[in-house]
């Protein structure tokens, strides 16, 4: 989405409201819809500052049984705009320079939303996830499997305890 701030460049405290929708195409995750956005870009006297509040429903996978699940995820954005020129302070992190009059913001809504949001989610807080030996999932029930399997590198440490018991 590209915003066109020339109309705010040269007037301190001039304000450009943004209450749009982006539809992210990334392989890395997705929407369910678009994400909606909600902010504005102003000019602070030395930078243009972009602060907005986003939203949107994140297709994602428990991380504990792996089903797909949907989630309702909100993060903030807020980053400070300086012009690409002779005077702009490029060495400085905390800035994201722009060319011309225009601000294409949709890689800093994705950079925001990967920084803002956890990418583990869960389909319940009790979910129980997947057998470690077979791979069934515990929230249908048992799968017979013995539970008290033990990591072949700690045998020893097990053994250790087991004759400690007797």
């Amino acid at each position: 989405m590209i915003i066109d701030v020339s109309s705010i460049l040269k007037e301190f405290g001039g304000k450009i409201d943004i209450n749009d929708e982006l539809v992210v195409t990334d392989d890395s995750f997705s929407f369910d819809g678009p994400v909606k956005i909600k902010g504005s870009i102003y000019n602070n006297g030395q930078s243009l500052t972009f602060k907005a509040d986003c939203s949107g429903v994140l297709k994602t996978q428990c991380a504990r049984c792996l089903k797909d699940i949907d989630v309702n995820v909100e993060f903030p954005v807020e980053e400070n705009l300086v012009q690409n020129n002779e005077d702009a302070v490029s060495d400085d992190a905390d800035v994201i320079l722009f060319e011309g009059y225009t601000v294409d913001i949709d890689d800093i809504i994705i950079n925001s939303f990967i920084l803002n949001t956890s990418m583990k989610y869960l389909c319940d807080e009790d979910c129980k996830g997947l057998c470690q030996n077979c791979g069934a999932d515990l929230n249908e029930g048992e799968c017979g499997c013995n539970q008290e399997y033990v990591d072949p590198r700690w045998s020893g440490l097990v053994d250790i305890l087991n004759s400690d018991k007797e």
